[in-house]
C-alpha cells in the first residue's frame, strides 16, 4: 500500500489528468505493477525503486500504439504480447529493468538491438539524446520507423539490419541494449564506449537465459553479471534467416 501512496503523490505532480487519454488509467496501473515488481526482484536486479524518470517515461509513452490494434486492449497488462512475424512485444517489467539497469542519461547515445514495434526505443527517447535501433526483420523495422515518425519520437533513428554487426558508424555508444536471447556478439562489445554497460539476454532459446549486464571499464576490460533469469525470442543474424 506505501507503494501506491507514493506513486500516486508522484504522478500528481508529474502528470496532470488529462480526459482525452483513454489509457492513462491502464498506463497508471501498468506501472503501478511494475513498481511491485521491482521491490520484489530487488534481491536480483540490485535495484529496490526505479528512477522517477524511467517512470515518468513508462507514463508517458503510449504503448497500445506499438501493439496490433486489435490487441490495445491487452497492452498495458505486464506481458509480452504478440507483433507478428514470430516476435513480441517485451513485458513492460522487463523494457522498465532493462531501462533502469543502464543508467541513462540525458547527454547519451544509446544502441538497441531488436527495434520490434519500437516500444523500447520509445522509452528511450524519453531519457537520453540518441537512439539507434536495429531489427533485422525489415517489415518490423520500416512499420517501427513509421509509428516513431507519426508520434514524433524524432531522435530515434531505425535501421533494416543485422544488429550483430551493430551500427558501426555511430559508435561508441554509452550504452547497449539487446532484446533477444543469444550470445553476446563480439562486434557490439566493440562498439560499446569505455565506461559503458551493455544489458543483453544470454543463451539459447531452449536454455535458461540470463538477463546479463555488462560493463566495460575505462581500459576496455569486460565485466558481466547474470541479473535475472528470463525467457526472449532469438537473436538471429542475417545468415541464420536465409
Amino acid at each position: 500500500m506505501k507503494v501506491n501512496i507514493l506513486l500516486i503523490g508522484v504522478l500528481i505532480i508529474a502528470t496532470p489528468a488529462d480526459t482525452s487519454d483513454l489509457y492513462r488509467v491502464d498506463r497508471q496501473q501498468m506501472v503501478d505493477t511494475i513498481i511491485y515488481e521491482v521491490a520484489e526482484t530487488a534481491s536480483y536486479t540490485g535495484r529496490e525503486v526505479l528512477a522517477a524518470k524511467v517512470i515518468r517515461a513508462l507514463l508517458t509513452v503510449p504503448r497500445h500504439e506499438f501493439v496490433p490494434f486489435l490487441m490495445r486492449q491487452q497492452a498495458y497488462i505486464n506481458s509480452p504480447l504478440p507483433i507478428g512475424h514470430n516476435q513480441t512485444i517485451s513485458q513492460p517489467y522487463i523494457v522498465a529493468i532493462m531501462t533502469e539497469l543502464i543508467d541513462p542519461q540525458p547527454e547519451h547515445k544509446v544502441l538497441e538491438i531488436g527495434t520490434g514495434s519500437g516500444y523500447q526505443a520509445a522509452i528511450l527517447s524519453r531519457l537520453v539524446n540518441q537512439v539507434y535501433t536495429i531489427e533485422i526483420i525489415a517489415e518490423l523495422a520500416i512499420a517501427a520507423k513509421k509509428t516513431l515518425a507519426r508520434l514524433e519520437y524524432n531522435n530515434v533513428y531505425v535501421r533494416a539490419g543485422d544488429g550483430y554487426l551493430g551500427w558501426p558508424e555511430q559508435a561508441p555508444f554509452d550504452s547497449i541494449i539487446v532484446t533477444a536471447g543469444g550470445e553476446i556478439p563480439e562486434q557490439l562489445l566493440m562498439q560499446l564506449k569505455p565506461g559503458g554497460t551493455m544489458i543483453i539476454p544470454v543463451g539459447g532459446f531452449y536454455e535458461t537465459q540470463y538477463l546479463t549486464l555488462i560493463t566495460k571499464d575505462d581500459e576496455g576490460k569486460i565485466f558481466k553479471r547474470k541479473i535475472l533469469p528470463v525467457r526472449f525470442v532469438p537473436l538471429i543474424n542475417s545468415r541464420q534467416q536465409d
